[in-house]
């Protein structure tokens, strides 16, 4: 079978399941893992060349929602016909169910079935640790500086915070995603400040630039330099690749808990 990937979190999706040979393309962004860097690159995940997703001929295209704009993606393999499926996971237990259904579609159901089971205990073998944590740090996640957006309640970052032993900083807020200001954050003095900018590399993150924000230089993390530069690709993408990022979480603010994982 010949799978078209539009947005790396499918990508992550398809080497999770074990189905990585069937690839033929990948949109631009896709970087995980790193035998798909000779695959035939099929354009920004916002701006999918749809052209050359028809000449490929796939007998399956995993499409997303999972970011605005991708829209204009799904109705073009519609409008051509192409044969595809749309994943939109805004929860651990979605991505649970997208392994099921993507298996299923490439005609293997019982790799989904195993690949949601193993998913699953690593999920509950981290709630389990998490249960017994009586001090759990609040945890300001910042996805983009200027404006500031954050994840709210309806958003898997609340569940990685959860099972890493934290608790999202702005889990009152019923969106998935929560425009706000430094004021804000700095008013909820948040224990951690957690910074993965969507799009951009951990490396290219400068954590000195929070204390350039009126007032955060006497915020009681900062003070602390309980500031975490975080990747990217480990908690901004619904992929299965979210318990890596929750295992890495937890072993920082939590070591000595975390540290038989």
């Amino acid at each position: 079978m010949k799978i078209l990937s539009l947005c790396p979190s499918n990508t992550e999706l398809v080497e999770y399941l074990g189905f990585t040979d069937m690839l033929a393309g990948v949109d631009d962004y896709s970087d995980w893992p790193d035998r798909i860097s000779r695959l035939p690159r099929l354009g920004p995940d916002l701006s999918i060349n749809m052209d050359k997703v028809e000449k490929l001929e796939p007998d399956l295209v995993l499409a997303s929602l999972s970011v605005p704009g991708m829209e204009k993606n799904v109705a073009e393999l519609e409008k051509r016909q192409i044969p595809h499926i749309v994943l939109n996971p805004q929860s651990l237990a979605d991505i649970e169910q997208d392994l099921i259904l993507t298996a299923e579609k490439i005609g293997k159901p019982e790799r989904g079935i195993l690949a949601a089971e193993e998913f699953a205990a690593k999920i509950e073998a981290l709630k389990l640790i998490s249960s017994r944590i009586e001090n759990k740090p609040s945890l300001y996640w910042e996805w983009w500086p200027k404006p500031v957006f954050t994840p709210g309640k309806v958003n898997w970052l609340t569940e990685i915070s959860e099972i890493s032993g934290g608790m999202n900083l702005f889990r009152d807020i019923e969106l998935a995603s929560v425009q706000t200001d430094w004021e804000d954050v700095l008013n909820r003095q948040p224990d951690y400040i957690c910074l993965a900018w969507v799009g951009v590399r951990r490396e290219k993150v400068n954590p000195d630039i929070v204390l350039k924000r009126p007032g955060w230089s006497e915020m009681e993390a900062v003070k602390q330099n309980r500031i975490l530069v975080l990747e990217e690709e480990l908690f901004c993408r619904p992929s299965p690749r979210l318990i890596e990022g929750a295992i890495k979480l937890a072993k920082k603010i939590h070591p000595q808990a975390f540290s038989k994982i």
